[in-house]
């Protein structure tokens, strides 16, 4: 599979048609058009959540500047949950995501709390 990157300094040019479709549409018109297209299906609730719990996971871990095995070991997770977590193929669920903020305002408390459990 090839990937594609966008170069922001040339940006893909839209056609006269394109761009005056774009301009006109109401905001419906976008739902339908997103509804209709069979590549690219509008996201559910269900993933919205999950994508959600992903930024959030990645996010602090990325912040803390750890590794997925550091942060994994530090906070007690396995790395093959976080990973699920960060990749959106599990939800974070209420508890979890207290955890995981916690962590990020907070993160040498946890350690110290942690340390004291284990």
């Amino acid at each position: 599979m090839a990937r594609f990157t966008l170069d922001p300094g040339n940006p893909p040019r839209l056609s006269r048609a394109e761009r005056a479709r774009l301009v006109v549409a109401t905001p419906d018109e976008i739902a339908a058009d997103a509804a209709g297209d069979a590549d690219n299906p509008p996201l559910t609730h269900g993933e919205l959540d999950r994508m959600a719990g992903a930024r959030l996971v990645r996010a602090t871990r990325s912040a803390l500047g750890l590794s997925q095995p550091q942060f994994a070991r530090t906070y007690g997770f396995s790395v093959g949950r976080l990973r699920d977590l960060e990749q959106g193929r599990t939800r974070l669920d209420s508890a979890l995501a207290a955890y995981i903020t916690v962590i990020g305002k907070d993160p040498a408390g946890v350690r110290a709390a942690l340390n004291g459990v284990r």
